[in-house]
């Protein structure tokens, strides 16, 4: 169990820390920050303080890999998150989690896991990926509107959208209630689902927690490294989870209409 122990004190904090529409049942749900955000700020803190994210254990066993020193080039930083939860015997404890891979690495010890299995993902994804790169080659190998490289650039493009529906369907989202539905059964709004939905921070820790009997009470999640691109997270800030892909499958992933 990830949980780590702590009590809850201080204030309640009411900012929104995720919402979306259920499609289930049809109704809004949300969850607020509540007490998360101290440990939040407290992550934060150790973060930059161990300059790792693998900083259970001690330096000379430490996995250059997960140095924060990643998150100040091309990465751009990334987001973590904490879930403020209560087991069923009524102790409280703190989940903690990174967004997608770090570095390349799904699985890091003492932070939650994705909601896919990455030996499933690997197994389907690594040789048809394979595949999909020698197309790219042959089309480089073409001239511009050649009937061959616009035959090849289709078959490319099946291919990866073929690839693309069986990962989707490897993801089985939970939620509140324990009940697991595959992700293109439950994502909300228009237009395709968005690479890497269901690999942000909050999704990976509600998910867990549902699948360890631990009930949800605050989240919050903030931004590491160099401020990206678009200017919209920085370093130390606190945010709700992203409109883009969290919203779309949070509602569901919240909803406690049981059965439904």
């Amino acid at each position: 169990m990830l949980m780590e122990p702590i009590t809850i004190s201080g204030k309640f904090d009411t900012r929104l820390a995720a919402h979306g529409f259920c499609g289930i049942c049809t109704r809004e749900h949300s969850m607020m920050m509540g007490y998360a955000a101290q440990f939040a700020k407290r992550l934060f803190k150790t973060l930059n303080e161990k300059n790792r994210i693998d900083y259970g254990v001690p330096d000379e066993q430490a996995d250059p890999r997960f140095s924060t020193d990643y998150l100040w080039g091309d990465a751009r930083g990334q987001m973590f998150g904490v879930l403020v939860v209560r087991n069923m015997d009524g102790r409280t404890g703190v989940l903690k989690a990174f967004s997608g891979q770090y570095n390349g690495v799904w699985e890091v010890d003492g932070w939650v896991p994705p909601l896919i299995n990455v030996e499933h993902f690997e197994q389907m994804s690594s040789g048809v990926e394979r595949h999909i790169k020698r197309l790219g080659r042959q089309i480089d190998e073409e001239s511009k509107g050649s009937p061959k490289r616009t035959k090849l650039v289709e078959k490319r493009k099946a291919i990866s959208q073929a690839l693309m529906k069986d990962i989707h369907n490897l993801y089985k989202i939970p939620n509140i209630c324990g009940e697991l539905r595959s992700l293109p059964d439950i994502v909300t709004g228009d237009g395709g689902i968005p690479t890497g939905t269901g690999d942000c921070c909050g999704p990976k820790l509600i998910g867990y927690a549902t699948r360890h009997s631990l009930t949800p009470l605050g989240l919050a999640e903030f931004f590491v490294g160099k401020e990206n691109r678009s200017g919209t997270r920085k370093h130390g800030g606190i945010y709700a989870t992203c409109h883009e892909k969290c919203e779309r499958i949070m509602g569901y992933m919240l909803c406690e209409a049981c059965g439904t």
